[in-house]
């Protein structure tokens, strides 16, 4: 019944958002509701890691989680605790309305990406994943400015055109567990069937990873996601971000399993291709953009490439590297985007050239957006320099050459890229005012910066014996040479 709560809760905190019009009352319920989601997504981790099956069922054939969705729910239980907290201080709710809409569709949201790992039936795993895109379009356009909106329309029309697609992939795959004879049409039941129509599979594989490649952000349908991500309010940035595209992209790792079954259908190299095209496109957009959301957006594109590489490299250790990258971007990319939002509240402008001089105008400011360009961007000592590093390895162990010298070669282009803007930003010197401070920020601001620093860093340098074991179990569910 626990896993029946943790996505229940925030279905309860937004009826009761929808009937107080005090947000000082809505954002604390939403504050308490978040914190006992993450508490109990803690619980059943460490029941999932400790029990003999690695298995916790609710519901059979419908409800359950293993390794890998206990990872990902506890990322999304995490860092949705850490957006309610930094939207205490950072929104502004001019009218009751504003109240209402926000955390009636900040807590839908929640609630929709917490079940995707949960359920075990596909085509309402499909379901799940179009209501993150439903519940999540108001908040795109939550501020109502023309920028917001035409985000909000451009998010929603690429995204429902590729969930079409994915649709139809779902379809064909059930038609191949059908002609194979599987039962119960579940993600386990179609793992143990074993190989099934060769040319079934991989259309279906094809059609999702096309249909959600729109979703995780792949180039080349990645138009949506930088205008989306810079116009959003920071905390519903780091939930897009950080954990939506996680999300979706939980998706194409459960297919896995079904589709490296069939050698045939060359899963890996269509993997490997799709993450390199993103990895190095991002890469060169990076060099010339010029809001710093955008900036941590295209960055996203860039991990969401590096993680689908280290799948597609096939081997067990490339799998662990990919599963530590998905945490790092997870909680990098939250804690770059609570930064970018401090900046905007002190200067009220995205514009990179218009921010000069960070360090002194606010310290924590430019330590915090310095930490997290350093972070996103692989340096040591942090977690994404330790994953980044294992993949490489992995790459060079298998005898990807290729593959893995263009990674690097992307990866340190996209460095160069973003501590170039990160740097000017904080130690650029302006035409005027340079030494004048800005106004402090708000204290849940500054807890929220703490929270999400301490395991970005941490993590570099020590990885928790039960977080080690969640890492490897999920992992193991993806398969591996």
């Amino acid at each position: 019944m626990i896993l029946l709560l943790i996505f229940i809760i925030p279905l309860i905190v937004a009826l009761l958002s929808a009937l107080t019009r005090n947000a000082r009352v809505s954002s604390l319920l939403t504050l308490v509701g978040t914190l006992t989601v993450f508490g109990l997504s803690a619980k059943v981790a460490t029941d999932v890691t400790n029990s003999t099956s690695h298995l916790l069922t609710t519901l059979p054939g419908w409800i359950a989680l293993d390794g890998l969705g206990a990872l990902i729910l506890l990322l999304v239980a995490f860092i949705s605790l850490t957006a309610s907290i930094f939207s205490i201080g950072y929104m502004d709710f001019p009218n009751s309305t504003g109240v209402r809409r926000y955390h009636i569709n900040f807590n839908l949201f929640i609630f929709s990406m917490l079940i995707v790992p949960m359920i075990r039936e596909p085509n309402i795993v499909w379901i799940a994943v179009e209501l993150t895109t439903l519940f999540s379009v108001l908040l795109v356009g939550f501020e109502n400015t023309h920028e917001a909106l035409e985000a909000a329309w451009k998010y929603v029309v690429l995204t429902l055109m590729g969930a079409a697609v994915a649709l139809l992939g779902f379809l064909v795959l059930y038609w191949a567990a059908h002609r194979a004879g599987v039962e119960h049409y579940t993600w386990s039941a179609l793992t143990a069937a074993g190989p099934q129509s060769p040319v079934l599979i991989k259309s279906a594989f094809i059609l999702i990873l096309v249909g959600f490649g729109a979703k995780i952000g792949l180039v080349p349908l990645h138009t949506w996601l930088p205008d989306a991500h810079s116009q959003a309010p920071t905390p519903v940035c780091a939930l897009l971000s950080g954990v939506e595209t996680t999300v979706v992209l939980y998706v194409l790792l459960r297919l896995l399993p079904i589709v490296t079954a069939i050698p045939s259908i060359h899963a890996n190299a269509w993997l490997i291709t799709a993450g390199l095209i993103s990895v190095g496109t991002a890469a060169f957009l990076l060099l010339r953009v010029r809001d710093y959301k955008r900036l941590f957006a295209f960055s996203t594109v860039e991990h969401m490439g590096i993680i689908l590489t280290a799948i597609g490299i096939g081997s067990a250790s490339a799998h662990l590297g990919g599963m530590t990258q998905i945490i790092g971007h997870t909680l990098t990319k939250a804690f770059c985007f609570y930064a970018a939002g401090s900046v905007l509240l002190l200067t009220g402008t995205r514009d990179i050239a218009s921010v000069r001089g960070l360090i002194r105008k606010s310290p924590l400011a430019g330590v915090s957006l310095l930490f997290g360009g350093l972070a996103i961007a692989g340096a040591p000592p942090f977690i994404l320099f330790l994953s980044e590093f294992s993949i490489i390895r992995a790459g060079l162990q298998s005898k990807a050459y290729l593959s893995t010298g263009l990674l690097i070669f992307f990866i340190a282009i996209a460095f160069f890229a973003i501590m170039n803007h990160i740097s000017r930003m904080v130690f650029g010197h302006g035409t005027e005012n340079d030494d004048k401070p800005f106004e402090p920020l708000p204290l849940t601001v500054k807890i929220t910066l703490v929270l999400v620093a301490v395991p970005v860093i941490v993590l570099g340098l020590y990885m928790p014996a039960g977080l080690h074991k969640l890492i490897v179990l999920a992992s193991t569910a993806l398969g591996g040479l």
